[in-house]
């Protein structure tokens, strides 16, 4: 069983910058990690994912804002958001699932198996 953990969520105004992290009780070089987050009332949503040699995506929403790393020693994930907007609002959680038949990181919920607690982000106007 895999312990994920996030931590560095809070509170910024619209512009600001906020950085999170996700411990892993387990080593995450050979596996998909991503990132997800989810507001009230609303469908748990595909934010970006890195796979091995370290393949980035992104959802449309967050490109060119948000940045998704790993360090592999820390077994450590990580979510660099820039430019946050009051629609980045959400709990954000990282996951663990498995590489897709192409050998990419997929996007639904339902392929990551492992799930952290969450942290909150809440970005005012």
């Amino acid at each position: 069983q895999v312990q994920l953990v996030e931590s560095g969520g809070g509170s910024v105004q619209a512009g600001g910058s906020l950085r999170l992290s996700c411990a892993s009780s387990r080593a995450i070089s050979t596996v998909c990690m991503g990132w997800f987050r989810q507001a009230p009332g609303k469908e748990r949503e595909w934010v970006a994912s890195i796979g091995r040699p370290g393949t980035t995506t992104y959802a449309d929403s967050v490109r060119g804002r948000f940045t998704i790393s790993k360090d592999n020693a820390k077994n450590s994930l990580y979510l660099q958001m820039n430019s946050l907007k009051s629609e980045d609002t959400a709990t954000y959680y990282c996951a663990t699932g498995f590489f897709t038949m192409y050998g990419l990181c997929p996007m639904a919920p339902g392929s990551y198996n492992y799930w952290g607690q969450g942290t909150q982000v809440t970005v005012s106007s």
